[in-house]
Parts: structure tokens; C-alpha cells; sequence
């Protein structure tokens, strides 16, 4: 069962959590104790597993991993006006070697993803991705990635993995399931020439640091359309996790980072989303309570998801046609939520990956840029990704 291994939430978590109100999350959440054992898959929407691996980051491998903090932090705070059944299954230990956590992990996730049960990993190095993805290849599906990060993560795909290449053994591994990779706050001086210019080459999203602060709403398409999300704690900036990662002055703040949990969690095709790079370093109360919220917010976008069917696009949809150059787009407009699509064609006597016509989120920008002759770019992209 893929579940044996993993070890039930401390006792010494339970009993100081056991003072906090009785109306916060730790009352409300199922956990996998000791004492109570497993809580039952059919009763959960949402799953917290933690994963004590940090051999993937060399730099960091002998690490301390201690999920403790995050859960006191949690466990304390108080739900929103939810619906949404969540477990806290406990944390999966570092197997013999790597790819035996790696093995584990992808069959827990697998497990869960099949019970219609998100996975809510909290890592250790970021390499644990590899797995998250690696749990849909018995599901028959593409699998849109994206990664929230300074760093592409491509590396060199010859090299053994590492918590900075992972991305580039998705790409090269089979069986090919990888449709898109989009990366959310690149830093360009994080990233060589080489990478930037083959994230193009594959028709890859990559959204910078700057652009994405200034514009922060563009990130819910891109979500909208992301089967798994990989958070990197690193994009952030050093000063709000208490200097967990001095290194990096730059990047998202604190509400900027829980505003993308939120995207993720609101998003109906997320399945799992993971938070990576988490050490015992710095100011860890100030570290674990940030973690603590962007679980709370990405909660908090699951519990508001709205269900909507895109097979049948009748009177629920507005469609707009708009002819650009050589091209006809077709527009969706949801008369529920007002939220965008874009119809990726099938093409016929062609290799589609895709094999049906595809609707891509989008936003009303990108609508009234068509109308004045421009083609959406991430439109462009993903017609050629399913082209190729």
C-alpha cells in the first residue's frame, strides 16, 4: 500500500496544537496521528504530506528537515468560511537511496491523484518534482508544469538530477507526457543565455520577476491551465522567510507569493501543487508561518473553484471569432465566472499532441490585443508545441 510509508504526525505537534481554539484548522483538519491512524481517502479533497528529502540540493543535503514549525503554524490558524475536506497525511521519509523516495513519492501522488484527492507536498529540494509529474504516466494525459522560481531548473539533462535540473529530465525522459513548462518570476541573472534562448526554442512560457509584480492578475491564466505547481521558496525574497535563503535580496513578497497560491488553488485543473526548499535556517518561526499561509491561501482558492464545463459550450459561453493575418481565433467567454479561453485548433493529416480541439485560458487582454491584430502569444506557443 503506498501509504505505509508514511509516519504519523508527532505527538509533541498534536498535543501543542491541542491548545489552540477550537475553532482553528487543527480541529478542522483530519490527521494522521498515532493514535487515530490514517484518516480514509473518501473523506478528503486535500492532502498535506511532508517529504524529508533534501539529497537532491548537494549544498544543502545533511540539512535538518523538520516540518514541525509548519504545522504549529497552520494547525493555529483559523479556516475561511470553507467546504473543503482536508487530511494531514504525515511525512514521508527519505527512502535508501533518492530515487527510492522519488519512487514512493510517485506512487503516493499517483494514488491520491486517482482518488480526485490533491497532493499538498511540502519538500525539501525542489528535484521532488520530478515525481509529482512522474505520477501521471498511468493517467493517459499531457501534463502542463509550472514552476515558480528565479531559476529555469534545466541544467544539464546528461548529469545526474539535481534540484536545479529537474526540469531538463522532465524534458528528455520518457514517456514524453510534458505538453508545457511555464516558469513564474525568472530572475534574468539566475538564468544563462543558453537556457532563455532554449526556453524559446521549445516554446516554453517564461514570465520575469518584474513583469509579473507589475501585472500579478496574469498569472491566473497560467495557472488555469497547470495540471501540477512546483513553488520554490527561493523566488521569494530573502527577508520575508527570515533569510531562509539570504542569497536572494530579490524576488516575490510575501502577499505577492500567497496571491499565486490562491491562483493555484482557484484554478479546477490544478491536481497538485508542492512547496520545495524549506531548511531549518534563518528565522525559522517567520519562515514557517509565511509556508503556513500559502497553504492557507491555496486552501482558500479550492474551496472558491467553480466548476465549469468547456465540453459544452453552449449558452454558458460567449464566442467571438476574430480574424488576424492568416489566422481565425475563436474566443470563449464564460457568462459565470467572465473568465477567457482560446481554442488551440486540431489540425487534420497532422501529429497533434493534443488530440482534440483545446481550449487555453486566457485573459479579456489578450481578446482586445486580437482585435487589433495581435496574436496572443501563448497562444502562438502552444499551436506550435502541438504542431511539432
Amino acid at each position: 500500500m503506498a501509504f505505509e510509508n508514511l509516519i504519523p504526525i508527532s505527538d509533541a505537534v498534536v498535543a501543542h496544537a491541542a491548545l489552540f481554539n477550537e475553532q482553528s484548522l487543527f480541529n478542522q483538519i483530519k490527521l494522521h496521528t498515532r493514535q487515530n491512524g490514517m484518516p480514509e481517502l473518501q473523506e478528503l479533497q486535500i492532502a498535506i504530506i511532508g517529504v524529508r528529502e533534501n539529497r537532491g540540493a548537494s549544498e544543502q543535503e545533511d540539512a535538518l528537515i523538520d516540518f514541525a514549525p509548519i504545522r504549529k503554524a497552520l494547525y493555529r490558524l483559523f479556516p475561511g468560511n470553507w467546504h473543503t475536506l482536508i487530511g494531514d497525511l504525515g511525512d514521508l521519509e527519505p527512502g535508501a537511496s533518492l530515487s527510492d523516495t522519488f519512487y514512493a513519492l510517485q506512487d503516493i501522488v499517483g494514488q491520491l491523484v486517482k482518488h480526485n484527492v490533491i497532493p499538498l507536498i511540502i519538500g525539501g529540494s525542489q528535484d521532488l518534482t520530478y515525481a509529482l509529474y512522474r505520477a501521471f504516466d498511468n493517467l493517459d494525459q499531457m501534463v502542463n508544469l509550472v514552476n515558480v522560481d528565479s531559476c529555469f531548473d534545466l541544467g544539464d539533462s546528461s548529469l545526474p538530477m539535481t534540484h536545479k535540473s529537474f526540469v531538463g529530465k522532465i524534458i528528455v525522459d520518457q514517456p514524453y507526457n510534458l505538453f508545457n513548462y511555464s516558469n513564474v518570476g525568472f530572475q534574468t541573472y539566475y538564468n544563462s543565455q543558453e537556457e532563455i534562448d532554449l526556453m524559446e526554442k521549445l516554446y516554453f512560457d517564461a514570465f520575469r520577476l518584474g513583469n509579473t509584480v507589475s501585472n500579478l492578475s496574469s498569472v491566473e491564466p497560467v495557472m488555469r491551465d497547470a495540471d501540477v505547481v512546483s513553488f520554490d521558496l527561493s523566488s521569494m525574497q530573502s527577508e520575508v522567510l527570515g533569510y531562509m535563503h539570504p542569497e536572494h535580496v530579490n524576488g516575490f513578497t510575501g502577499r505577492e507569493a500567497c496571491a499565486i497560491a490562491r491562483y493555484a488553488g482557484l484554478s479546477d485543473r490544478v491536481s497538485v501543487f508542492g512547496i520545495f526548499e524549506y531548511l531549518l535556517s534563518g528565522k525559522t518561526e517567520t519562515a514557517s508561518a509565511l509556508v503556513a499561509q500559502l497553504i492557507w491561501y491555496f486552501i482558500e482558492g479550492v474551496n472558491y473553484r467553480i466548476e465549469e464545463s468547456l465540453a459544452d459550450r453552449g449558452t454558458a459561453f460567449l464566442h467571438y471569432n476574430v480574424p488576424v493575418e492568416d489566422e481565425v481565433l475563436s474566443f470563449y467567454k464564460s457568462t459565470k465566472s467572465e473568465r477567457w479561453w482560446i481554442e488551440i485548433p486540431f489540425l487534420e493529416g497532422v501529429n497533434n499532441k493534443l488530440k482534440r480541439h483545446t481550449l487555453l485560458p486566457c485573459t479579456q487582454e489578450d481578446y482586445e490585443n486580437a482585435c487589433n491584430q495581435e496574436i496572443p502569444e501563448r497562444w502562438y506557443k502552444a499551436k506550435r508545441k502541438n504542431e511539432v
